[in-house]
């Protein structure tokens, strides 16, 4: 099979289109034949100083497509039906093997590009604002680098609950095409004064619930525009700054600030994580929420979607095609 392959991390050119052996299901394992690749954060941050198991490694925490095998065991999908996987790595490529219990069967007519865009960005939304964050309707929300892919999904759950969305961006283009995902307020993060804002927007009361997936002084100015008793939810690190914030403030508001990291998540509780899966994919497949793709390009071209993406020009998640 073809697979986007490094043997050193570093910037996307490091990235090869090469020949690779085609992965075989062991037991309690499933074979994907890849028709999309929904391109995270964390694969240009795993590409750029993540650990190499074995050269050449393949990048890739998802992809989707159809079931062509399983391994023994198997017992809840078969092959022909169509399906997302989430892997610790290995999404970069045309076939791509994942644990049952990681697999997900999506119905027959949704578009396997529609299902690229499913896990991480809905699944890790979903967990940042109810399960971590305890929002609740009427309650205010600020979601950081809300036109990426768990922005957007963030955006377009917590207004669904109820909630005041206020979200930041690079651009006022993305802010306006936010609103049409139920973003309330928009806030130009290059141009605005984020924090002042949200004071401004809230009363001065600040957000009841932050959304953070940049880190660094982004996190630092959550950690100003929490409401008293407030909740962060921090993401990740895409911002890809060593910037530590103060934390002092937290204190004086009696706020408190979480880490929340998807995948230990859906790999220690599978329990309650799957169920909630499946409720999104099923109000995906009924429109009620949108997956939002932003550009697509093909496998081999991957070094070009991983720079597409480090520009921040991206609204919505990036697709590999193989």
């Amino acid at each position: 099979m073809k697979a986007a392959v490094y043997y050193e991390n570093g910037g996307p050119e490091v990235l090869r289109y090469e020949d690779v052996p085609d992965p075989v299901p062991g037991a309690g394992e499933v074979l994907l034949r890849v028709e999309a690749i929904g391109v995270q954060g964390g694969d240009v941050l795993a590409r750029q100083g993540g650990p190499l198991p074995a050269t050449p490694h393949i990048v890739g925490y998802q992809a989707a497509g159809t079931i062509v095998a399983v391994g023994a065991d198997v017992t809840t999908v078969r092959p022909g039906q169509k399906a997302f996987a989430f892997m610790l790595a290995g999404s970069h490529a045309e076939l791509v093997v994942a644990t049952e219990s990681n697999v997900y069967v999506v119905p027959d007519d949704m578009d396997t590009r529609v299902a690229a865009g499913i896990f991480v960005e809905f699944g890790t939304a979903d967990d940042a604002l109810f399960e971590f964050g305890r929002l609740r309707a009427g309650q205010t929300v600020l979601v950081q680098a809300a036109a990426s892919g768990v922005g957007l999904a963030a955006v377009q759950l917590a207004k669904a609950a109820g909630a005041t969305v206020i979200g930041t961006a690079g651009t006022d283009e993305k802010l306006a095409r936010l609103s049409g995902y139920g973003l309330d307020h928009g806030i130009n993060y290059r141009t605005g004064d984020v924090v002042g804002t949200v004071e401004e927007l809230t009363g001065g009361r600040g957000a009841d619930l932050i959304i953070d997936p940049v880190g660094g002084k982004t996190l630092e100015g959550s950690i100003n525009a929490v409401a008293y008793r407030g909740r962060i939810i921090y993401l990740g690190q895409v911002g890809r700054e060593t910037y530590q914030p103060q934390l002092f403030p937290l204190l004086l508001k009696s706020a408190s600030l979480s880490g929340l990291y998807y995948g230990a998540e859906v790999q220690r509780d599978p329990q309650r994580t799957r169920p909630r899966v499946q409720q999104l994919i099923d109000r995906i497949a009924a429109g009620e929420l949108t997956v939002v793709i932003d550009r697509e390009f093909p496998l081999a071209d991957a070094a070009e979607a991983h720079r597409h993406i480090e520009s921040r020009a991206a609204f919505g998640r990036v697709l590999l095609i193989p």
